[in-house]
């Protein structure tokens, strides 16, 4: 009679187990305070009232490393769903494992990439069958990301060594380690300025700066008169990408200075796309070369004639960043208004390519 009250009661047990289920609904993005960390359902078969706790352990995503883990009280659940989330009187209790993270009851979690672990515990429990974790990975970004504010869009600034600033991103307490990097390109005929951004090698570029405004150094490359410049502003949280702010440009006042395409090389890419680039005297590219080649071979393709080449050549370069340049000579070869293709080919067999136009000067 004892053996079949005991094994009855194990039975009970196992039944409690398979009969509650959970869910975890937390959206791959758009979290931004702890208590949205709870948004569980709970599933009940059982008619009997359950009591149940849910343990949550949150992971640096790039890491693995745990940075904070919570528990909460217990709950009775009854049958049907019960959503953790939804009882406001339920405050977990937490075990911080980062400096970074915001220790009051609503605080707001760093931007960056987590993994969230729910793991469902059964009181009462005996059979060893608890179900196991269910993880999520989930984004924290920022409400706003920067905000640029001088130079203003499309102005016309006096001084050639101008101060740059913007708006950090909100909510700030969010970011537990706010970087910015900050890049400023030249835009040529033809470009836009997000896409001088994103083809041009950089006229400047500083990185981990902790202010929201920067002075352009005299020691950088002088800036021309009448040239168009773009910039913008990238956010960092613990060198994790935390968003990037829209693209300004400006232009200087003076006349422009003739026989200069000094500084500007247009960096290469393996699919480029339709974006052409205006030249006068020079084709001048960008080539990061990841292999261990120390020459590369160089040419100049005719679209029109079925990509017959106008120039090769092989050209010396060095791991790292390259910067090669093409004098377009006077003999006739390079005829003004024509679109031609510039293409790198190293010994992996890989193509990098640039379209380019040459125009009077």
């Amino acid at each position: 009679m004892h053996k079949y009250l005991l094994s009855a009661f194990l039975l009970m047990g196992l039944q409690v187990t398979a009969q509650v289920s959970m869910t975890v609904q937390l959206p791959p993005a758009g979290v931004l305070i702890k208590s949205q960390l709870w948004q569980v359902s709970l599933l009940s078969a059982s008619d009997r009232p359950t009591v149940v706790q849910v343990s949550l352990r949150l992971l640096d995503a790039q890491t693995r490393q745990p940075v904070m883990s919570g528990l909460t009280p217990e709950v009775i659940i009854h049958k049907g769903i019960t959503v953790i989330g939804a009882n406001r009187s339920l405050v977990a209790e937490y075990e911080y494992l980062s400096p970074g993270i915001d220790r009051t009851l609503n605080g707001l979690l760093p931007v960056g990439n987590y993994i969230a672990c729910y793991s469902l515990l059964v009181a009462n429990d005996k059979s060893g069958s608890q179900p196991g974790e269910d993880c999520v990975p989930f984004t924290v970004e920022p409400l706003s990301p920067p905000l640029l504010n001088y130079p203003a869009h499309k102005s016309v600034v006096e001084t050639t060594n101008p101060q740059f600033s913007w708006l950090p991103p909100a909510p700030l307490k969010a970011f537990s380690d706010l970087q910015y990097e900050f890049l400023l390109t030249e835009v040529h005929n033809g470009q836009t300025p997000e896409s001088a951004i994103q083809q041009n090698i950089p006229v400047y570029r500083a990185t981990r700066l902790k202010k929201n405004f920067l002075n352009y150094p005299a020691f950088a490359v002088q800036l021309d008169t009448a040239r168009q410049y773009a910039w913008t502003v990238l956010a960092r949280n613990q060198d994790v990408f935390s968003g990037q702010a829209e693209v300004w440009s400006f232009r200087f006042k003076g006349k422009e200075q003739q026989a200069r395409d000094k500084g500007v090389y247009v960096r290469l890419k393996r699919d480029p796309d339709g974006a052409v680039v205006d030249c006068s005297q020079s084709i001048r590219v960008g080539y990061d070369n990841e292999t261990a080649d120390t020459t590369a071979l160089c040419e100049v393709l005719d679209p029109e004639r079925g990509n017959k080449p106008v120039f090769s050549r092989t050209m010396p370069i060095h791991r790292g960043s390259n910067q090669i340049e093409i004098p377009l000579d006077r003999n006739g070869k390079w005829e003004y208004g024509k679109i031609y293709l510039f293409s790198l080919r190293n010994s992996r067999g890989e193509n990098w390519q640039l379209k380019f136009i040459r125009h009077k000067q």
